[in-house]
């Protein structure tokens, strides 16, 4: 059981007196003093709107947690705007912020000595980020998501802040004009919440309602309804009792609760780094995961769930259809998920789906029926060949030839790939190759919606490749291979490819001719790091290889 402050004080008697001073400050009377202390970790902050309304879902969660017995203390925590800092510089801070908050999450609840952990976040790395510090602290946790945001809606259509980053290509490539532009900027994103298609934080949010660290449904409810204030208080009354029953991650967080995870990630289409995230994950909770796994699941799960960025739905809409449980219950019957893994209330997966039914309601069209899947196949393929000995991930949705033979257009950062595509010297049949973007060369591993959502806007999605050492936002769609290991910057085959080499890629492998490459490799030399201080160049020395979920603590 956890050492915590309410022990030390009772066991250590009038030693312990200046602490008990010190709680009584905050809020602590004479009966307080024998209850659990409960972290609440608060991600709330006005730097993006995927946060933005955090701060009365912590309020909820503080109140119910006092109400059923616990002492809770509120803390918080960062959160870096992958939307927001998309295409800058300021992007090489997105992956590192998943590190600092989870090793601030670590640190108050280690140096408070916390009973139990309740985290709340929205924009994309407070999910892996709390999840990689409730694995190291193994207390009794659970994480609150924020929620999705609604639609925007422009001409009868849908609109999500892809919708805006591939309005840029449209504009670029002459389909609409400077007010269609600006009125999809207007209309993007229309309150608060996270990203709205099946991106990385929607992604995230319901791999970990998946493995029992969140309520049911919580992961697909919307920022802006009741139901998701009221998932808020019932989670804080949920994990005291965890607490008192001592329900840790390490029960929960199994080889079999990332395979569900995996599982249903390819089910949904989601994003590319929920690869990333789930080996870190794994990693922090010693759960022998590896990048193959994700290959191996990919081959048996179908996708059914037409989502956005490549499908015609939102998360808003999976929740009315019938949200995670739904998939789930889909996968479970069809024995490609694990029924008997526990989760955080104390049942186990099958247990929580029991009264769901086994096939989806004819009423809607966002979860397609188990005999008429939207691709037979996962969409995430695990790509392994002379250019990614250590593997890549490739999204596949969407593409109807996933292979394509071409020359190389080489650039070493995404801005000089980016002013190649606005200047439209970019044509269909090149592969772009975007390198010393990785997580020690970028530093941070900078994702490349920009390039991909102009590629798609112009029309050239399927037509152009794009690879890269670097990340894929969880909106991007089309012929997109990242993640590529070893990465440039450490000496991989990718550093290596010159202007106009022949490259293959297909869904079984990707492969760049051989020829010269020995003599290239003895010429190449590794570039200067781009900063010499302060927390990037801490995480170029820590961070691991992709392929390892790029860890800072390996």
């Amino acid at each position: 059981m956890p050492s915590n402050i309410k022990s030390k004080v009772i066991t250590q008697g009038v030693q312990r007196s200046p602490n008990r001073a010190m709680l009584r400050a905050v809020g602590f009377g004479d009966g307080d003093f024998d209850k659990p202390i409960v972290g609440i970790a608060n991600a709330y902050s006005t730097v993006t709107p995927c946060n933005a309304g955090l701060g009365t879902l912590a309020a909820r969660a503080e109140q119910a947690a006092h109400a059923a017995g616990a002492m809770p203390q509120m803390f918080g925590t960062i959160t870096i705007s992958d939307g927001i800092s998309m295409g800058t510089e300021g992007m090489k801070c997105s992956l590192v912020s998943r590190e600092v908050i989870a090793d601030s999450i670590e640190t108050v609840c280690r140096g408070q000595s916390m009973d139990g952990i309740l985290a709340i976040g929205g924009c994309d790395k407070n999910m892996p980020g709390a999840m990689i510090a409730f694995a190291r602290l193994n207390i009794p946790a659970i994480f609150v998501y924020g929620g999705t945001i609604k639609p925007g809606h422009l001409h009868g259509r849908d609109l999500t802040i892809v919708s805006s980053f591939e309005a840029v290509g449209q504009f670029i490539a002459h389909k609409i004009d400077a007010s269609e532009l600006l009125a999809v900027e207007r209309k993007a994103c229309p309150g608060v919440g996270s990203c709205g298609g099946m991106f990385t934080a929607n992604t995230m949010s319901s791999t970990f309602e998946v493995m029992g660290m969140s309520l049911p449904y919580s992961s697909t409810m919307a920022a802006e309804d009741a139901e998701k204030s009221d998932s808020a208080a019932r989670s804080a009354e949920v994990l005291v009792q965890a607490i008192k029953k001592q329900i840790l991650p390490s029960q929960i967080l199994t080889k079999k609760a990332f395979e569900n995870a995996i599982s249903v990630v390819m089910a949904v289409g989601g994003t590319t780094n929920a690869v990333l995230h789930l080996l870190a994950i794994a990693h922090a909770m010693n759960v022998d995961l590896s990048i193959d796994d994700f290959e191996t699941i990919r081959k048996r799960v179908p996708v059914f769930a037409d989502m956005k960025p490549s499908g015609r739905y939102v998360v808003t809409d999976l929740h009315k259809a019938g949200g995670i449980p739904q998939i789930m219950k889909m996968l479970l019957v069809h024995g490609l998920l694990h029924g008997d893994c526990l989760t955080i209330t104390g049942e186990t997966i099958a247990e929580v789906l029991k009264d769901v039914p086994a096939e989806p309601r004819l009423d809607q069209d966002v979860i397609r029926a188990w005999s008429n899947p939207i691709y037979s196949q996962g969409h995430l393929a695990i790509l392994k060949g002379n250019l990614a000995p250590e593997g890549s991930v490739a999204k596949i949705s969407g593409i109807k030839n996933p292979k394509i033979t071409g020359p190389a257009r080489v650039f070493d950062s995404e801005e000089a790939c980016m002013e190649a595509i606005l200047a439209e010297k970019i044509n269909p049949g090149e592969v772009l190759v975007i390198r010393y973007e990785g997580p020690k060369g970028g530093p941070g591993m900078r994702e490349m919606l920009s390039p991909t959502a102009a590629l798609v806007g112009a029309g050239m999605g399927e037509s152009v490749a794009l690879i890269t050492d670097g990340r894929f936002s969880g909106g991007t769609y089309g012929f997109v291979v990242g993640h590529v290991a070893p990465e440039a910057a450490m000496g991989g085959t990718i550093a290596l490819v010159e202007e106009g080499d022949s490259i293959t890629i297909d869904a079984e492998q990707l492969n760049v001719s051989d020829q010269e490459l020995a003599r290239r490799r003895a010429l190449w030399q590794p570039p200067e790091p781009h900063y010499k201080r302060g927390v990037l160049a801490k995480y170029a020395r820590l961070v691991s290889s992709a392929s390892l979920g790029a860890v800072t603590d390996a």
